[in-house]
């Protein structure tokens, strides 16, 4: 199946062994969340921030020894380059409050990581603790718990430092925060001020680590103003040099990212994106292969920006298998950038700019009849994983 592929893809110009190459080579960072319901091992409390998993299917990891376990079993699933992703709540932190934890909390994530051949990203976690109960943050009107926040992401950004050190590979460290108001605010400037203060405060400090900072909508309880939207962080990371990110689920329900990326990479050095998949609204479902997650990938190999590109998964879902639900988003997710990279961008690109709309349409119509599935079931025989689950 795989050779009639081959010569079937040649025919229009594509080699799939450059393909399949390029594809084993993007790295996809998997976040550790969906292994325990976005709980972490401080307290295992309720969620708080507009963050909601739902569903009681058996088997949510319940200490930082079970999660690992659960990801390993994911991994031998999942073909390709991979990374790990993750939040401030998941270290072996013991008494140590959020301004407290330092890299030593992370020494079994991070032997852990180099062990089985892993990179490690990292989030400060900026929800469910008491104080973050009020719906701010690092916008809070009361500098002392703004203090307490600022401290937090500093000793995070340290931590990701540590693992780029010890890793030899740049740690994304993404900042994303639930500050906002469930009714209509009177004042929408003046937590912007503070946010943007308390954000000059956290990047002072140069570290070997890519910063991220990633807006949102809405959550629950903030269905009104979030202080972090997508113009603010977009005109701080084009202003101070940081990477810009996207979550699939964070716009408005008729908006998609896929629309953006083009647009936002003339403007900002690098784009962290998060794949999710929002069901009429930021609700986190598993990702899906779907014409959405296709575009998002596209836009990425038609644009040249591999090299520019962080890509990351960030959904969880508790109604199913939790294992089940990373192998199927990470499959996806590569599925995704195969069908992009088995694309004939030059044909393509060589129709439209000579006004042949005919050609274009065609040939990305017939394109979808392509035999890219035998060319996935390739790629999984020489990864040594499974083609089907």
């Amino acid at each position: 199946m795989y050779n009639i592929a081959k010569e079937r893809y040649a025919m229009i110009g594509v080699d799939t062994e450059t393909a399949l190459k390029t594809l084993d080579a993007i790295p996809i960072s998997m976040h550790c969340w969906q292994g325990d319901d976005v709980k972490g091992f401080e307290s295992g409390g309720d969620l708080t921030g507009g963050i909601l998993s739902t569903g009681s299917h058996p088997g949510a990891a319940r200490s930082a020894g079970e999660l690992r376990a659960m990801i390993e079993k994911a991994l031998s699933l999942i073909p390709g380059k991979t990374r790990l992703n993750l939040h401030a709540i998941y270290g072996d932190v013991k008494s140590a409050d959020r301004d407290q934890i330092e890299p030593g909390h992370f020494d079994a994530w991070l032997d852990w990581a180099i062990e089985h051949g892993l990179a490690l990203d990292f989030n400060p976690t900026l929800f469910s603790h008491p104080k973050s109960a009020q719906g701010m943050t690092l916008a809070h009107p009361d500098k002392g718990i703004r203090e307490f926040w600022i401290e937090h992401c500093k000793r995070s950004r340290r931590i990701a430092a540590h693992f780029s050190k010890e890793q030899g590979s740049p740690s994304v460290v993404n900042l994303w925060i639930a500050d906002g108001f469930k009714d209509v605010p009177a004042d929408t400037l003046t937590p912007r001020v503070r946010l943007l203060e308390s954000m000059d405060a956290i990047y002072g400090e140069k570290l070997d680590v890519i910063d991220a900072v990633e807006s949102k909508l809405f959550g629950i309880g903030l269905e009104s103003y979030t202080v972090g939207s997508h113009e603010f962080y977009m005109g701080y990371a084009v202003k101070n040099g940081l990477a810009l990110c996207m979550d699939a689920g964070h716009f408005h329900p008729t908006e998609v990212i896929s629309a953006k990326i083009s647009a936002v990479s003339l403007f900002v050095e690098r784009l962290l994106l998060h794949m999710s998949r929002p069901v009429r609204w930021d609700s986190d479902h598993v990702v899906l292969l779907d014409e959405e997650l296709i575009a998002i990938a596209r836009e990425i190999i038609r644009g040249g920006l591999l090299n520019r590109i962080h890509i990351g998964l960030d959904y969880f879902d508790g109604s199913i298998d939790r294992v089940a639900a990373w192998a199927v988003g990470m499959r996806n997710m590569r599925k995704a950038l195969l069908i992009a990279l088995l694309e004939p961008h030059g044909t393509l690109q060589a129709a439209e700019w000579s006004f042949d709309f005919t050609k274009r349409l065609i040939l990305t119509e017939e394109l979808k009849a392509m035999p890219w599935a035998a060319v996935w079931e390739e790629y999984c025989k020489r990864s040594g994983v499974v083609s089907t689950l």
